[in-house]
This record gives C-alpha cells, structure tokens and sequence, in this order.
C-alpha cells in the first residue's frame, strides 16, 4: 500500500493519474496548502521541502519515502515497470521530455500564474516575461508533437507530468491572439488523447475536496 500526500495541483496531479494508470493501491492523504498543512512537523518528517506530492510506500522491510513529483514518477516505473522504457533511447527519451516539464513547464507556467493572478501587485515586466517564455515552451512541445503522439514517442511518465500544468493553462493560452502563440493544434490533439484515458481523469480527480 502506498500512502499519497497530495492536493489539487498539477503537480499532485502527476502522481495521482500514475497510480491509477499503474492500478497501484494507494490511500490519499489531502494536504490543504490553503491551510498551511504543508508546514506541520508530521508532514516536514515526509518531506523536509514541505511541498506536495510525497508518497510513502510500505515495502515488506519498512516504509520507503518519496518526495519530488519527478522522482515519484520515475519510483513507479521502476517499481511497476511501466510507462518508462528500460531500453537506453526510448528511456532517455521519455526522461529528457519529464525534465524539460520539471525545469521549464512547470516552473514557468507556475510563475505566470502567480505574477498574473496572486501577486500583491502586478509587475508587468515579469508577467511579460513569465507568459512569453510559457507561450514559447508550449511551442516546443507543438513542435515535438507535430511528428509525434505522446512526448517520448510511446505513452510515458512524460505525458503524465506535462499534462496537468498545460491543460490548466489552456484556457488562457488559447485566448492569446494566434499570432502570438501559434494555432498549437498538436498541442491541443495532445490533450484531448491524454485527457481521454481514464485513469487520467480519475488522477484529475485526486483528491476530492
């Protein structure tokens, strides 16, 4: 059994739609980052970064804890043996498109929607800045896709953790003027084939608050 700490980010996301696309027994455990439950000593003993997701996974020889969403994904693989190659290009592959979401995606559509949406004022040279290189990294990956049905070529891990963040951003990247951030039909194909599994959509769900 594993232990899911979560909340309804694209990040807790990532993980949840794993454990139902590997049909792995998992009990959730909100974490209301609203409430600040991320900061409590019990969760810091889980992860000392205080950030969702984390998973404990109870092996026969004593728990084994997991944090960062990246590292979730590529423990279940590993522990399920799916959804990440074991053969070095197609591994390599799938990998280097979950760090391009870890070090870009994410961090990048994250900041626009702070500046744009949380910020105690708004600073129009970094919500500028965050929104354009946002627009420009869904590019790249319209790009990859205009050859391509999943990231790595085959469904993987890279699917599950870009899909959360860029299907939370749709709306607003497909209210952008078109001569600013492309027609991304690839992009939007993309979505729609991933949105449709269902274990996405029961992930899409985790947790029900």
């Amino acid at each position: 059994m594993i232990d899911l700490y979560t909340w309804t980010t694209p990040n807790g996301r990532k993980v949840s739609i794993m454990l139902e696309e590997c049909e792995l027994p998992y009990r959730v455990h909100p974490i209301d980052l609203d409430a600040g439950q991320q900061l409590s000593e019990a969760f810091r003993a889980i992860n000392p970064n205080q950030r969702i997701p984390a998973i404990v996974d109870h092996l026969a020889d004593g728990p084994l804890t997991v944090f960062e969403s990246g590292a979730i994904l590529i423990y279940l693989a590993e522990k399920s043996g799916r959804f990440l190659a074991r053969e070095p290009r197609p591994r390599a592959r799938a990998l280097q498109w979950l760090m391009f979401q870890m070090a870009g995606v994410g961090p990048m559509l994250g900041q626009a929607n702070h500046f744009a949406s949380q910020a105690p004022e708004p600073i129009p040279y970094a919500i500028k800045r965050y929104f354009d290189e946002s627009l420009r990294l869904i590019g790249v990956l319209d790009k990859r896709l205009a050859a391509h049905d999943y990231l790595a070529g085959e469904y993987s891990i890279a699917d599950m953790a870009t899909y959360p963040w860029v299907i939370a951003a749709w709306p607003l990247v497909k209210a952008t003027p078109p001569e600013q951030a492309g027609p991304l039909e690839h992009v939007g194909a993309w979505l729609q084939r991933v949105g449709a599994r269902p274990a996405v959509q029961r992930g899409m769900k985790v947790p029900s608050v």
